[in-house]
């Protein structure tokens, strides 16, 4: 009885990395793509085997697949710093190609569309952090930067900064964004006074704050479609 065969002793159309050049990319599983990242197995598991193992592990979600660090790979016997670090790479690159989708934008109408567009910034993580799009007067997006990183329950966003990155590329409107890691997409005190604080400023140099957007759980909030700016 043959168990635990390795992947050199499987057919060639089995194969992860054969299977990829005579079939492409489309053709693997998830677990297949993660098995060509990991290289190789151990005495016991194929790399493939392995790769399901991990992905059994987050129940085959990659969204959750892409909230690990370095030290939860590590758990796993056979997966390495080097290994745990090629698999945060590969999904740091994927998550930055879904960022460059937004650099040319058309214009912003709505709030949705910066939805789409920031997600990929928001992507993953497990603290909070605040990012501001800049806006053309014709509402093109000119930047995207981010302007703070906290912990778990909140982030400082310093006006000084805010203004000297929009005044920096003469943007005309700016667009506050902030995620909650808690996944309650509600509007704290603290984020309406900091938005009011914004708005009031930004007159006075005619600079707009058109919205303000909380990002949970692949949803979002914004202050100007429920009233608040």
């Amino acid at each position: 009885m043959y168990t635990n065969l390795t992947i050199k002793a499987w057919a060639e159309d089995d194969r992860p990395r054969e299977k990829m050049l005579l079939k492409g990319k489309l053709a693997l599983t998830d677990a297949e793509l993660i098995a060509i990242l990991i290289g190789s197995g151990t005495r016991s598991k194929s790399a493939v085997q392995l790769a399901q193992e991990i992905l059994h592990s987050c129940k085959n979600n990659l969204q959750e697949f892409g909230k690990w660090t370095v030290n939860d790979l590590q758990q796993f016997n056979g997966i390495g710093q080097a290994k745990a670090v090629t698999l945060l790479a590969a999904i740091e690159l994927g998550r930055r190609r879904k960022a460059s989708e937004g650099i040319v934008k058309k214009k912003i109408t709505s709030a949705q569309q910066v939805f789409e567009h920031l997600s990929p910034y928001f992507m993953d993580l497990q603290h909070e952090e605040f990012y501001i799009v800049l806006l053309s007067r014709a509402n093109t997006i000119l930047g995207t930067k981010r302007i703070s990183v906290g912990g778990m329950t909140g982030t400082i966003a310093d006006g000084k900064i805010i203004f000297k990155e929009a005044l920096a590329i003469n943007a005309c409107g700016i667009i506050l964004a902030h995620n909650h890691p808690s996944g309650q997409l509600i509007a704290s005190e603290q984020d309406k006074k900091l938005t009011s604080e914004l708005i009031k400023f930004g007159k006075m140099i005619d600079l707009q704050i058109i919205d303000h957007l909380i990002l949970a759980n692949n949803q979002f909030f914004s202050f100007a479609e429920n009233g608040l700016m």
